[in-house]
């Protein structure tokens, strides 16, 4: 049985304990990495008495980082959504561009990316860790490409626009710029890049609204 499965059949409560545990172990490992969060510290921090609850919710370790990874993209995407589910205009792309500088700004440009925290511990080491990230940043980029096939449909982007590649390649900046706001405490870099990747997809603006 999956964590997965195992979570669907849990009582309001159980659910809720659940969550508690996947919510402090996703805040720790985002702080301390995996390697660096202990079973022990987990449970302290999710208020759980005894690591037999933690297993019996999760199983291992491993099921709890799968938990962990499925939180995180949640996260992520629940932050962005709003912007994503219309990010269907050059105005919208600006706007989102501008709210990711500004969650940067206000967790001081420490942290980087949770999922691309995750993925570069565990791609090289956890293939089950690594094809759930795929499968989150796989969401990601469907919900630009999304916006992108609708400027594209409706005659914003020109026919030469391919949503699919533009938005692999828009997204794979945020994640570099990330890393670079991480690592200088700066928004310079992913502003500079993500203004880059825009006016790339605005060359293909047709003036079309």
């Amino acid at each position: 049985m999956t964590s997965s499965t195992a979570a669907r059949r849990l009582t309001p409560k159980g659910q809720a304990t659940r969550d508690r545990i996947a919510a402090a172990a996703a805040e720790l490992m985002y702080e301390n990495g995996v390697a660096g969060t202990s079973t022990e510290d987990i449970l302290k921090a999710a208020r759980v008495s005894s690591p037999s609850q933690l297993y019996h919710y999760f199983g291992d370790k491993k099921a709890l980082v799968q938990a962990v990874i499925e939180y995180q993209t949640e996260h992520v995407l629940g932050f962005q959504r709003p912007l994503l589910g219309r990010l269907d205009s050059f105005e919208a792309l600006q706007a989102w561009r501008d709210a990711v500088v500004r969650a940067q700004h206000a967790r001081d440009c420490r942290g980087g990316c949770p999922l691309g925290s995750l993925a570069a511990e565990l791609s090289d080491t956890d293939p089950q860790a690594r094809a759930r990230l795929v499968a989150g940043y796989a969401q990601w980029q469907d919900a630009i490409r999304e916006g992108l096939r609708a400027m594209r449909e409706r005659g914003a982007l020109d026919a030469d626009a391919d949503p699919d590649r533009l938005a692999l390649a828009l997204l794979t900046a945020l994640q570099g710029g990330l890393l670079m706001t991480q690592a200088h405490r700066d928004t310079t870099a992913l502003e500079t890049v993500l203004d880059a990747m825009i006016e790339r997809i605005r060359c293909h603006a047709t003036g079309r609204a």
